[in-house]
């Protein structure tokens, strides 16, 4: 799905052939743990059972910091349809249509700088009607992007996934992307890692992070309905 935020101008590299999976800091997915938002960041394991609600459904790497909490696209918490149309939507009409048809009302952010703030990594859960609609749901949201180059995830071969470089609406600010989607039951579940850099010093789309993360991402999820 389109994200509310800096427009982007173009894709610079569409090819990407060069990627080698992981972006110029990609060990913090191996030297980091995962823990829900609630959890220390450093605590290197999958999110507890929560008491209640979406929270506890998703992952979060350890060692990375909260975002701003006066920017609705750094924070982490619930949505409803409403406020994600509002708020974190790139394009409300056509995603407030998508969650209508599929029936999500609500659903669960979280987001996280690392220490440096150049890298910043986006869950976003959405809990449909059905498992058929949020297949439909995840496919509508895929399809509102131009994809540039699909990488596997090893056990989570259904995955979309798409790593590309954009160059940002800011001159002369690059943003390496990489996103994994996945559907569990009836919830749809997004992993963006975007990494900031210059034309000088080209960012490379960290696709190991966000591999770990929608491995992680499924099997909590798959714990959780089971």
């Amino acid at each position: 799905m389109r994200r509310a935020g800096p427009g982007v101008a173009a894709l610079v590299f569409v090819g990407l052939a060069g990627l080698t999976g992981c972006g110029s800091d990609a060990g913090a997915a191996t030297q980091t743990g995962f823990s829900t938002p609630s959890a220390p960041a450093d605590v290197p394991a999958v999110a507890p059972v929560p008491t209640s609600g979406l929270a506890g459904l998703a992952v979060v790497p350890g060692g990375f910091m909260k975002g701003s909490s006066d920017d609705p696209r750094q924070v982490t918490g619930p949505f409803t349809r409403q406020t994600f149309v509002d708020n974190l939507s790139g394009s409300p009409a056509e995603d407030l249509a998508l969650l209508i048809n599929a029936g999500c009302k609500d659903g669960y952010q979280t987001f996280r700088l690392s220490p440096d703030r150049r890298k910043r990594v986006t869950v976003q859960l959405f809990k449909a009607g059905s498992k058929a609609k949020a297949v439909d749901l995840q496919k509508g949201f895929w399809s509102q992007d131009e994809h540039s180059r699909q990488f596997a995830v090893r056990g989570v071969p259904e995955a979309l996934t798409d790593a590309r470089t954009e160059v940002a609406g800011v001159t002369g600010r690059i943003e390496a992307v990489a996103v994994a989607s996945i559907t569990v039951g009836a919830m749809v579940a997004e992993v963006t890692v975007s990494q900031a850099g210059t034309l000088e010093k080209t960012p490379v789309p960290d696709i190991k992070l966000a591999t770990t993360m929608i491995q992680l991402q499924k099997a909590r999820l798959t714990t959780k309905s089971g």
